[in-house]
């Protein structure tokens, strides 16, 4: 089972049990670094196309081959020490798949659409759990720039109280608490080279290239 699989399933409530599956010797595969639906300079002036180069090509696939080797090594374990061991190598890169595969969907050119929220359901529900879509701007980036460290800021849909709200987790850790609609990767990796460490202004302008659509569809299936 792929991670994509896991991340669809996941907006359909079954986020634990499924990455603990993906994880699992039983469901253990070879793990690829998935394809852009975007060249690497198409989110400019917002994202530059070196950050976007290295993001994906030098981190994402790190993330990608250390899950592959931690998998392998626990395949071969011979004792639950050993696996214990290599649980939070499992965590760390897997959580970094999971959460890379989601970012990169999560983005679309400006000219295609890019931080256009168009009326529908996701919209409404924007409207009904923070007043409006300049209001969860502000308080998902100013909760996102407070995060100390390495992290991700998220739009999660909480399953038990049927509402949008914003989650922060730290260094690669997955969304598990809530179901993921929008994840900002915080790392610097994501914005040294060209905003320095002037997070806010990364924050400000990743929302021009915010794939809303995709985000609408997380919503719906997340509501199902």
């Amino acid at each position: 089972m792929s991670v994509l699989t896991v991340v669809r399933t996941a907006t359909r409530g079954r986020v634990a049990p499924r990455l603990a599956a993906t994880l699992s010797l039983s469901a253990r595969s070879i793990h690829t670094l998935p394809e852009l639906d975007y060249a690497y300079d198409a989110l400019e002036p917002h994202i530059s196309g070196q950050i976007m180069k290295l993001h994906h090509t030098k981190h994402h696939q790190a993330y990608v081959n250390g899950l592959n080797a931690a998998e392998e090594s626990y395949a071969k374990a011979h004792s639950p020490k050993e696996q214990i061991k290599l649980q939070p190598a499992l965590k760390f890169n897997g959580g970094g798949h999971i959460n890379h595969s989601l970012f990169w969907k999560n983005l679309v050119p400006a000219s295609q659409g890019g931080g256009q929220l168009s009326a529908g359901p996701l919209k409404d529900a924007i409207g009904a759990d923070f007043g409006g879509l300049d209001a969860l701007k502000k308080k998902l980036n100013t909760t996102t720039a407070a995060i100390q460290g390495s992290g991700w800021g998220w739009l999660g849909y909480n399953p038990n109280t049927k509402k949008l709200e914003i989650v922060t987790t730290a260094n690669q850790d997955p969304l598990l608490s809530h179901l993921p609609i929008i994840g900002i990767d915080i790392w610097e990796h994501a914005f040294y080279l060209q905003y320095l460490n002037v997070k806010p202004d990364y924050l400000n302008a990743i929302w021009n290239v915010i794939n809303f659509k995709e985000a609408e569809r997380r919503y719906v299936e997340a509501t199902k």
